[in-house]
């Protein structure tokens, strides 16, 4: 038998002739060990294929084409999710409406990625008094309400841009309105997040070494700090598109969003709540799969956290 204390160097032997794994290889063996993460990351790939794949088999006009005689239809064999209240089939207006709800999410978060990651790499870059000010201006974004503000700006633009025509589809304009709104009142946590990233790296010595030679600031900022600063900035973009389409839902549930006939997972909630008991699959649907998207994106956005904590990659390691 051979003893235990053999048996370890046996093993420390082996570890040795293992060759060692490159960072993102360590990030990976983090994300799929995160099973939460990689159940969120099947079904987000379900529910894109079931939003854009479905626009092959029906199309935007049957999602919009309305049959008073079929009111109010339950779930049947001839359509699954049911009818609305003007008789439009349910199941083609969660695809649409899913496509609309994934942009404005994604778009939505484009806008605060830029904002974000701009105000917060000026502020911790150059520091004093135009980090004083940066951070002042957040913290009093910070300090409005965000449902309070998108409900305002949706009110007083909603009506303001005309309707617009995109890969042969027609959208409502609002949902350019809702977009920016939402990237705009979404970005003082990145900004916070990447101006404590530059703060730490512009005194370490690449940083230093780039300006010994004369490398200009935005070179420094752009091609020097920014991507040492792409892991946080990744996941929190991740996550805050869960936060982008739960806040279209709302005001859209409100009446203050995306406007027909253009469709979203939440403007179809909108008239649902007078038809809670008596016609359940008016939310059922829409509202199973807002919440199938949201617990997916952030599942996706934990295991990506987890992924680049560098913590998290020594136990990997």
């Amino acid at each position: 038998m051979m003893g235990t204390a053999e048996s370890d160097v046996i093993k420390i032997q082996e570890e040795f002739k293992t060759e060692a794994l490159t960072p993102g290889q360590l990030m990976r063996m983090r994300f799929v060990r995160h099973k939460m993460a990689v159940f969120g990351l099947i079904m987000l790939v379900i529910l894109i294929l079931y939003s854009f794949g479905g626009a092959f088999i029906f199309t935007e006009a049957e999602a919009n084409f309305t049959n008073t005689k079929l009111r109010l239809n339950p779930p049947s064999a001839e359509n699954p999710f049911g009818t609305d209240t003007v008789g439009r089939d349910i199941l083609i207006r969660t695809i649409y409406g899913g496509q609309i709800s994934l942009l404005i999410g994604l778009a939505a978060v484009v806008v605060e990625v830029v904002l974000g990651v701009l105000i917060g790499a000026i502020a911790g870059y150059y520091g004093g008094w135009i980090d004083g000010l940066l951070m002042r201006f957040t913290e009093a974004m910070f300090n409005i309400p965000q449902l309070f503000l998108l409900l305002v700006m949706a009110k007083f633009f909603g009506g303001s841009v005309p309707d617009i025509n995109l890969f042969g589809r027609q959208f409502s304009g609002s949902v350019v309105v809702i977009i920016v709104i939402i990237g705009l009142t979404s970005w003082m946590y990145l900004a916070r997040i990447v101006r404590a990233n530059f703060l730490s790296l512009k005194e370490r010595e690449f940083v230093l070494a780039a300006h010994t030679t004369g490398t200009s600031n935005f070179s420094i900022i752009f091609q020097h700090i920014l991507p040492n600063s792409i892991a946080p900035i990744i996941v929190s973009g991740t996550l805050s598109v869960a936060n982008a389409i739960l806040s279209e839902a709302y005001i859209s549930f409100l009446g203050l969003g995306v406007k027909p006939p253009t469709a979203t997972w939440g403007n179809m909630l909108e008239g649902a709540y007078n038809y809670v008991e008596t016609a359940p699959w008016l939310w059922i649907f829409p509202g199973l799969l807002i919440v199938l998207t949201v617990l997916s994106i952030n599942f996706v956005g934990d295991g990506l956290r987890d992924a680049v904590d560098p913590h998290a990659l020594v136990d990997a390691g």
